[in-house]
C-alpha cells in the first residue's frame, strides 16, 4: 500500500505543478473569472494532498502494526477525495460535466484523511 500510495501521490503532484501552469499561462484567455478560480481551488487542494499522499506512505512504514490500517485508510481517503474533490471541478470547467455532490463527498473524504491521519499517530504510540 505504501508504493501505491507514493506512485498516486507523485502523479497527483506532477498533474497539479502541470494544471497551475495551465491556469497561470494557458487559461486565463480561456476562462471567465469564476472558472479560473475554481480551476486554482482545485489546483491547491490538489498540491496540499498530493504532499499529504506521499507523507502518508512514509508514515505507513514507519507507523507500526497498531497504526498501520488507520494510516492506509487515511492514504484511501485522500486519494479519493482528491479524485472527486478536484476531478468534478475540472469536468465542471472543462466539459461542463455535473455528476452531481461529487466535490462536497470529495471534500469530506479530505477532511476523513487529515483525522484518520491523525488518529494514526496518536494510536502508534511513541516513535523510536
Amino acid at each position: 500500500m505504501p508504493r501505491l500510495l507514493l506512485v498516486f501521490g507523485a502523479l497527483t503532484g506532477a498533474v497539479a505543478v502541470a494544471m497551475a501552469a495551465a491556469a497561470a499561462h494557458a487559461l486565463p484567455a480561456r476562462l471567465d473569472a469564476r472558472s479560473l478560480a475554481m480551476v486554482n481551488s482545485a489546483v491547491q487542494m490538489q498540491g496540499w494532498h498530493a504532499l499529504a499522499l506521499v507523507l502518508t506512505a512514509v508514515w505507513c512504514l514507519r507507523a507500526g502494526p497498531a497504526a498501520l490500517l488507520l494510516a492506509q485508510l487515511a492514504g484511501i481517503a485522500f486519494a479519493a477525495g482528491v479524485l472527486l474533490f478536484c476531478g468534478s471541478i475540472y469536468l465542471i470547467v472543462f466539459a461542463n460535466v455535473r455528476l452531481g455532490p461529487t466535490a462536497p463527498a470529495g471534500g469530506i473524504l479530505l477532511i476523513a484523511g487529515w483525522v484518520l491521519l491523525a488518529l494514526s499517530a496518536v494510536r502508534a504510540g511513541p516513535l523510536p
